[in-house]
């Protein structure tokens, strides 16, 4: 049977002991509530709707939330005004899973680099790349959430992977918080991605890799296109263009 906090929590990337001190319970007693061994009390409830932002009902029912699919799939909206450069980002599933494994291949052994902090790579590498060549790199969508910018549609693509035999997920410790992290199986293929490309990427791994997944949550709440949305809304990429100095990697002309 399914568990509503569970897939609300693994579908954000969040793990067990942070959520239960956002709720300011103990771990232990958030796994008997996704267990489903202890009832939910209507102030957890309440908390767990504002964290997620849903409806009450979903905790009472034990059942997702109705919203829109955000698929990372080629978009042709023919209604785009054609003088904004982008409204749906351009997806490339192909190009995310190959740089996937190159972060995997490059700095995914880092006891620092779990789910969080790749999270976090994957938006500064597609967010600074557009800020500084106004092009997409991967182009994935972000949602806001309550620790940063989250990739849509993640933990489906990873299944695939695991699927396709190209990585594995695993379960481990980082000090004395549960951390996912993510074993390249296969090498990325180099042929999709541009010098230019890889030469950004290498820069933002070297800039931002050795930082843990908390520091680069707060990192990336700093930055306007997550100051700018609504909680559960899709980061616009033209907000790089508003961003202050303690983000913004482009050097602009007064």
């Amino acid at each position: 049977m399914i568990n509503i906090i569970k897939l609300l929590r693994e579908e954000k990337g969040i793990s067990q002991e942070q959520l239960a001190e956002e709720l300011g319970i103990a771990r232990q007693t958030l796994g008997k509530y996704e267990n489903e061994t202890s009832s939910l009390p209507i102030d957890i409830i309440k908390k767990l709707a504002n964290i997620f932002d849903v409806d009450y009902a979903c905790f009472i029912d034990n059942k997702m939330p109705v919203k829109p699919a955000y698929n990372i799939i080629q978009s042709n909206d023919e209604d785009v005004k054609e003088d904004i450069r982008i409204d749906i980002p351009q997806k490339n599933i192909e190009k995310f899973k190959q740089v996937l494994l190159y972060i995997l291949n490059k700095v995914g052994a880092k006891p620092n680099v779990g789910q969080t902090v790749i999270y976090k790579l994957l938006y500064f590498i597609d967010f600074d790349y557009y800020e500084l060549y106004e092009e997409q790199l991967m182009g994935l969508e972000y949602i806001k959430n309550t620790y940063g910018p989250t990739p849509v549609d993640f933990a489906k693509l990873i299944k695939e992977m695991e699927k396709d035999g190209e990585l594995e997920e695993v379960k481990t410790k980082f000090f004395k918080h549960e951390q996912t992290k993510y074993l390249p199986i296969k090498k990325p293929d180099l042929t999709l991605l541009s010098a230019r490309e890889l030469e950004h990427i290498d820069k933002e791994l070297d800039r931002l890799s050795d930082k843990t997944g908390t520091e680069l949550s707060n990192y990336s709440h700093k930055d306007i296109p997550w100051i700018g949305a609504e909680m559960g809304d899709v980061l616009d990429y033209e907000a790089v263009f508003y961003r202050n100095e303690s983000t913004s990697l482009r050097e602009y002309e007064d």
